[in-house]
């Protein structure tokens, strides 16, 4: 068994969204999270790495706010799908769980939204040291994760290690996060923000944490 979503999950969810009519016309609700940071987005100089870009509702609006943006995701739909949409954004395809083909402090943000929670503890935790890595000194990371709270997209399949599940039907993992294991994941950074909240991206509500943490 995978530790953690195949990509050929992620490009049969994509090839789905990409026949319908409203994502293909970006007219499907994106809730705006990114707001809460256009202060420190407004002042970043360098290439804003999207790391798990899906279909790009971050990178469009990075790129509305006259960013340059380099679009990272594991599966192969997604990153065509951005470069035949937007061509004049960077893109980069490989595996989270593996080493990143991106340079030591090569930015100043690092965006990942919902793309945290597909693994195991120990592949958070390598996950988690490379993204330190590309990331300037006193750079940013700005994430979103699953809450332990998140009823409707709950996964209660084989329960793999604490809480991380596996459903083996659909062969898809996700790990839900209580406010305590995003502190011990982020112990050596700065936590700047850590809250809570709904999130209205999809037919049914979602409950995710909305943090932000500074390399140290």
């Amino acid at each position: 068994m995978q530790e953690y979503t195949s990509k050929e999950v992620f490009n049969q969810r994509f090839v789905e969204m990409n026949s319908d009519e409203k994502v293909k016309n970006r007219e499907t609700t994106y809730d705006n999270w990114l707001a809460d940071y256009e202060a420190e987005i407004e002042k970043c100089e360098t290439a804003i790495v999207d790391l798990g870009c899906g279909l790009g509702n971050n990178t469009y609006f990075l790129i509305g706010k006259g960013k340059e943006v380099l679009a990272c995701d594991y599966s192969e739909v997604a990153i065509e799908t951005l470069q035949k949409d937007v061509p004049q954004v960077k893109t980069k395809l490989f595996d989270m769980a593996q080493k990143f083909p991106i340079e030591n402090n090569y930015t100043d943000i690092v965006i990942a939204d919902l793309s945290l929670h597909y693994f195991t503890e120990e592949v958070t935790k390598k996950v988690i040291v490379e993204i330190k890595r590309i990331l300037k000194p006193n750079g940013v990371l700005l994430f979103r994760v699953n809450s332990i709270h998140d009823d409707n997209y709950m996964l209660k399949q084989n329960t793999l290690d604490k809480d991380f599940f596996w459903e083996e039907t659909q062969q898809k993992s996700k790990r839900v996060f209580q406010e305590k294991n995003i502190r011990e994941f982020f112990a050596d950074w700065k936590i700047e923000k850590v809250k809570e909240e709904k999130m209205l991206r999809y037919e049914l509500e979602k409950i995710v944490w909305n943090c932000a943490v500074r390399k140290m």
